[in-house]
């Protein structure tokens, strides 16, 4: 009897926490910049035009993060900020289990 997931499905689980954590990345930046847009039009009085900025950024922002995203995997050039981070992300060992067995570390 296994005790744990399979290393495909471990691969699955990988793949779909870095897709959740981009999507609130995605989500986060535009309610912050959409956010100080409005925050902003409402202190100094100039209704649309931060907040059309605000979104423009935020765009600019979540199709950065796609980006890369998209670069994560690619060796002919080094990954910028977030694909450091992704990259450093171990996917197929958890703290405690062996890399393929689901069991403690030394237990046959």
């Amino acid at each position: 009897m296994q005790n744990g997931p399979t290393p495909e499905q471990r691969a699955q689980m990988g793949a779909a926490g870095v897709a959740a954590g981009l999507g609130c990345s995605v989500v986060v930046s535009l309610i912050v910049t959409i956010g100080g847009g409005l925050l902003l039009d409402r202190a100094v009085g100039t209704e649309p035009v931060f907040t059309l900025i605000g979104v423009a950024l935020g765009l600019l922002a979540a199709g950065y993060q796609l980006w890369e995203l998209t670069r994560v995997g690619v060796k002919d050039r080094p990954a910028g900020p977030l694909g450091r981070q992704l990259t450093r992300v171990p996917l197929g060992r958890r703290p405690g289990l062996g890399p393929t067995t689901g069991q403690r570390d030394g237990e046959e």
